[in-house]
């Protein structure tokens, strides 16, 4: 059946049966493969045929993983990694090299910040960066070397939406190669290949697990651009697991259903705190005060589960908020079942100097949630008494 709605494809994609004509793909926890003689043997290591040789290579189930990821987001291939950042570095590491410049949007989750400034200047890998608004400045900073445009969108804490077709027109004008962390729309709400992304990256820990079980990430995209990214990782080995892949290819099954509801409670937590005395600057996709908002609608199906937003006061009633929280988890993880609260300031992004925070818009009152699927009403009252106890 052609033309499958995502919802089908998410539940219908499977690995071969095997004998024992199994209804759910069952776990191949093998680190290695059999060959049926020495020619067997030969002409698969020599890529003459497809097939699995070695777990780190490949798995079935890591391979369902991708199949279905790679559906799901119109791509033409992909390979599984055993963390988000295991993708974003992986990915990035087998398409650079020494000498090459990337071009990217500071509002960058802060691992990807690091490896930008501290790890790969070791290699004479520079960067420069654009701020959200600047996009009309892209041009003015990609050099001859320049090799890689690379965004997150929705933005990694501050929720901002850049403009994916801007963005590829810019990367075919001056033959880059665009990236798109697509972390927090996953394949459901958003496809930045559709617009013309080259790769999209996620760290299916977050909402494609959806329950905070197990790491993972994954890349898909062009298939020239996945072979190199495919070898590289095949010689330096931070593929994912095969128990991973199986729990993360079964999350794929409710991933529409979770986030219909995930973006329903988060689109109310959004309005009201938009209402609350307490808080100023609620950035939500799908907020009509969301100064991307128009992009938003045109690029997502909905506006996902994470909202961010200003304590007024700062830094101590940021932190004296986040202390007041009963119900809601403080973690900094995201994309639960549970609604999640992180300060941004004084944890993920506290090792940034100050300057870097403000220009990347992380202020030190802001904080990020991660909408979960509690009742919603009992989201807001938790955050209700937080805001009122802040309010010091």
């Amino acid at each position: 059946m052609e033309n499958k709605h995502i919802e089908t494809t998410a539940i219908r994609t499977q690995a071969a049966r095997t004998q024992y004509l199994e209804h759910s793909v069952p776990l191949y926890l093998t680190s290695s493969y059999v060959f049926e003689d020495s020619e067997d043997m030969r002409a698969s290591f020599a890529e003459e045929k497809e097939r699995n040789i070695y777990s780190r290579y490949s798995n079935p189930n890591t391979s369902e993983f991708i199949d279905k990821m790679v559906i799901m987001e119109q791509a033409e291939a992909g390979f599984a990694f055993a963390s988000g950042m295991a993708a974003v570095f992986s990915s990035l590491a087998a398409l650079l090299n020494s000498g090459d410049h990337i071009v990217a949007c500071k509002s960058l989750f802060g691992s990807t910040h690091s490896l930008f400034s501290q790890y790969f200047p070791k290699w004479n890998i520079s960067h420069s960066y654009f701020k959200i608004d600047e996009l009309d400045k892209i041009e003015n900073l990609i050099k001859p070397e320049t090799k890689i445009l690379f965004a997150e969108s929705p933005t990694n804490p501050g929720v901002d939406i850049l403009d994916l077709e801007k963005l590829c027109e810019i990367a075919r004008k001056h033959n880059l190669i665009l990236i798109i962390d697509n972390c927090f729309a996953t394949p459901y709400l958003q496809n930045p290949i559709v617009f013309g992304a080259d790769l999209v990256i996620h760290s299916a820990t977050k909402l494609i697990d959806g329950q905070g079980r197990v790491l993972g990430g994954v890349t898909v995209g062009r298939a020239d651009l996945i072979r190199e990214i495919y070898l590289f990782s095949r010689n330096t080995g931070p593929s994912m697991s095969p128990f991973n892949a199986w729990i993360l290819s079964k999350s794929l099954e409710t991933l529409p259903v979770r986030l219909e509801k995930h973006c329903e409670n988060a689109l109310k937590v959004a309005e009201f705190l938009e209402n609350n005395s307490s808080v100023t600057n609620v950035k939500y996709p799908f907020l009509k005060s969301h100064p991307q908002y128009e992009i938003a609608k045109k690029q997502m199906k909905l506006g996902g589960n994470v909202i961010a937003f200003e304590i007024k006061k700062g830094l101590d009633a940021g932190r004296k908020f986040i202390d007041a929280i009963k119900l809601c988890s403080i973690s900094a993880n995201l994309g639960d079942t549970r609604s999640i609260l992180t300060h941004p300031a004084s944890t993920t992004h506290s090792k940034l100097l100050k300057s870097d925070r403000l220009e990347s818009g992380i202020t030190d009152g802001l904080i990020r949630i991660s909408v979960g699927l509690e009742h919603v009403d009992d989201i807001i009252k938790d955050l209700e008494q937080a805001l009122t106890e802040a309010k010091y």
